[in-house]
C-alpha cells in the first residue's frame, strides 16, 4: 500500500457517480461532459456501482479488467466488435498482405534456426481468426519448404463469440469440433489445411515447445495502472499482466526457441496518459456507459523489454510501415495487382496498402517489436565446440532493409 500510496494510484469511485447527474471531470481519463443525461445504466455499470459500494474504491486498472473481460458483462466475452460494423478495424481486416508478411516472417525465422521438425503457432488473442488464416495460407502456399515439419496452431482467448468466429473462419467445421468447457484445452479442431488447432483462455495452459508467438494489437487492451511521480514524466501507466505474459514467453523462448513477433500501437517509454475508449470507431469517454466500448491504452515498449530481464533479445520498436516495407509489401502489392482485373479489387487493394503504410493512418501510429533467443542475433549454437568458427548470422526480417538476391 505505501507504494501506492507515494506513487498516486488512480481509483475509480467516481465510477458511481457517472450514473447520477453530476459533473465529473477526469482530466486525464473522461470527457468531462455531463454524464448524467449521456451515461445509461448499463448492466455493467450496475455491477461496478455494488462492487463499489460493497468493497469501496477501484483502481484503473480493476476497472479496465471488469469493463473488458468479466465474465458474465465483459465487452470482450459475448460480441463481434471488429469490423465497419463494430468499434474498430485491424490490420488484418484492411488487407491479406499484412498476414500473409507475417507468415513469411514466421518462416523465415523457422528457417533461419535450423528448419526444427515441428513449432507451435501460438496467438495471443486471435480476433476473428483472420490474421492466424492468411498466415495458414502462406503456409499451404509454402508447402514444399514446410512438408516436413509438423505445424499446430494455439490460441489464446477468452472470448465465447470470438472463438466461435475463429473456429468458423479457421476450420469451416470440416471436422467436428471437439468442446470441454472446463478443461484447459476448450476447444479443439482441424484446420482447411488439415492442421491441428486447440483454444485456451491461458497462455500458461498452452505447451511448452518450439513456437512461435504472435501478439497483434493484444497488450494494449490489458489493464493499466495509472500513477502520478515526480519525475520527467508526471504520468505514468503500467500494465503488469503485460509484464508477466513478457516474462513467460521470453522464459519459454530461452529454454525452448522460437519467437515472439508483437505488433502493437504504443512508445518507447516517452508518453504519459493514452487510456481511452472506441465505439463505433469514435472516441468514446471510458466512463460513460461502460460495457459497450473498447478500452485500451498505448503499449510502452520500454517496460516490455525491460520485463525479458534478458533472458532474450529484443528488437524493435519499429514503425509498421518501416517494418512491412523490409519485409516487401510493395512487391506483394505488385504481385496481386497484376493478377487482378477487377478495377473494383484492384481498388481495395491499394486502399488497404494506403491505410497500412500512410503515416497519417496506420503506418507510424503501430510499432513491430520481437523477442528472440540470445543465440539468434549473436550466432552462437550450443551445439558448436570451441574450435569451430562461430556462424554469421541471418538478418532478423523486418527490422532490417530487405536485400533481394
Amino acid at each position: 500500500m505505501s507504494v501506492l500510496a507515494k506513487a498516486g494510484a488512480w481509483s475509480l469511485c467516481a465510477a458511481v457517480r457517472a450514473a447520477i447527474p453530476c459533473l465529473w471531470k477526469g482530466k486525464y481519463f473522461s470527457s468531462g461532459k455531463e454524464p448524467g443525461e449521456n451515461n445509461p445504466v448499463t448492466p455493467m455499470l450496475r455491477h461496478l456501482m455494488y462492487k463499489i459500494k460493497s468493497t469501496g474504491p477501484i483502481t484503473v486498472a480493476e476497472y479496465m479488467k471488469e469493463v473488458l473481460t468479466n465474465p458474465a458483462k465483459g465487452y470482450y466475452v459475448y460480441r463481434d466488435m471488429l469490423g465497419e460494423e463494430g468499434d474498430f478495424i485491424t490490420s488484418p481486416e484492411i488487407s491479406q498482405i499484412f498476414g500473409e508478411l507475417l507468415g513469411i516472417w514466421f518462416v523465415s525465422e523457422w528457417m533461419a534456426t535450423g528448419q526444427t521438425a515441428a513449432f507451435q503457432l501460438v496467438e495471443l488473442g486471435p480476433g476473428r481468426g483472420t490474421l492466424a488464416g492468411d498466415i495458414l495460407r502462406v503456409f499451404s502456399q509454402l508447402g514444399s519448404v514446410l512438408k516436413n515439419c509438423d505445424i499446430s496452431i494455439h490460441l489464446v482467448e477468452v472470448s465465447q463469440k470470438l472463438s466461435e468466429i475463429q473456429a468458423l473462419t479457421l476450420t469451416e467445421e470440416k471436422v467436428p469440433l471437439e468442446r470441454s468447457a472446463g478443461s484447459p484445452v476448450y476447444m479443439k479442431g482441424v484446420t482447411k489445411s488439415g492442421i491441428p488447432v486447440s483454444w485456451y483462455r491461458d497462455l500458461q495452459d498452452v505447451p511448452k515447445g518450439y513456437s512461435f508467438y504472435l501478439a497483434h494489437e493484444f497488450f494494449d487492451v490489458l489493464p493499466v495502472h495509472k500513477f502520478q511521480h515526480d519525475e520527467t514524466r508526471d504520468h505514468v501507466e503500467v500494465c503488469p499482466d503485460a509484464g508477466v505474459i513478457i516474462q513467460e514467453l521470453s522464459q519459454r523462448i530461452a529454454l525452448t526457441g522460437g519467437a515472439a513477433l508483437v505488433a502493437d500501437y504504443g512508445h518507447d517509454g516517452t508518453k504519459t496518459d493514452t487510456f481511452r475508449g472506441f465505439c463505433g470507431h469514435k472516441l468514446h469517454d471510458v466512463l460513460i456507459a461502460p460495457g459497450t466500448a473498447d478500452l485500451t491504452a498505448d503499449v510502452d515498449f520500454s517496460y516490455l523489454r525491460r520485463m525479458a530481464q534478458g533472458r532474450v533479445a529484443s528488437l524493435g520498436p519499429i514503425k509498421q510501415q518501416t517494418f512491412l516495407k523490409n519485409m516487401g509489401i510493395d512487391v506483394r502489392l505488385k504481385v496481386l495487382l497484376g493478377k487482378s482485373t477487377e478495377p473494383s479489387l484492384r481498388q481495395q487493394l491499394l486502399e488497404g496498402y494506403d491505410m497500412l503504410m500512410n503515416p497519417k493512418k496506420m503506418g507510424e501510429r503501430f510499432n513491430f517489436f520481437a523477442l528472440l533467443p540470445h543465440q539468434r542475433l549473436h550466432g552462437r549454437n550450443p551445439q558448436t565446440n570451441a574450435h569451430q568458427s562461430k556462424p554469421s548470422p541471418s538478418p532478423v526480417a523486418g527490422f532490417s532493409e530487405l536485400v533481394w538476391q
